[in-house]
């Protein structure tokens, strides 16, 4: 038994994973105070960033399945933070004024999360996150040369 423990310590998929809740429940707490969970806030923060930008673009940025983008926007288009347009067989997504009105809490939580975890981690968390991004693009094969 002892082994297996060890191995799921040394296992990439389980750390990954264990890393990833361990995230999601900092995240989630650090957001709470804008109603939107992380994933929302960002989608949020990137339309208002660059009004125009389509779900497609959006689901490619956050390295997301379109089907889940959707139900993002589609939430917060029923919030009235996202204004979506169609343009022929396309849609172009832009934060509503309220959208830009809660784009300084969502700002204050990104800070309060990158607090929560240099508290934890240290100054190495930047480095950590930048060697996670790589090892993900290449296992998707998206590693740039």
């Amino acid at each position: 038994m002892k082994k297996s423990h060890e191995m799921v310590h040394h296992c990439l998929y389980f750390t990954a994973n264990s890393l990833g809740r361990a995230m999601t429940r900092l995240a989630e707490e650090a957001f709470r105070p804008t109603g939107l969970s992380p994933s929302h806030a960002f989608v949020l923060m990137l339309a208002a960033e660059e009004p125009g930008i389509g779900p497609g673009e959006l689901a490619e940025r956050l390295a997301l399945a379109p089907s889940t983008v959707t139900r993002f926007v589609d939430a917060l288009v029923l919030k009235g933070l996202l204004s979506r347009t169609a343009e022929g067989r396309a849609a172009r997504l832009a934060a509503t004024p309220a959208g830009l009105a809660l784009l300084k809490g969502v700002e204050q939580a990104w800070k309060r999360l990158h607090a929560a975890y240099l508290d934890v981690l240290g100054p190495e968390s930047d480095r950590l996150a930048r060697e996670l991004d790589e090892a993900c693009r290449k296992l998707e094969g998206r590693a740039e040369a």
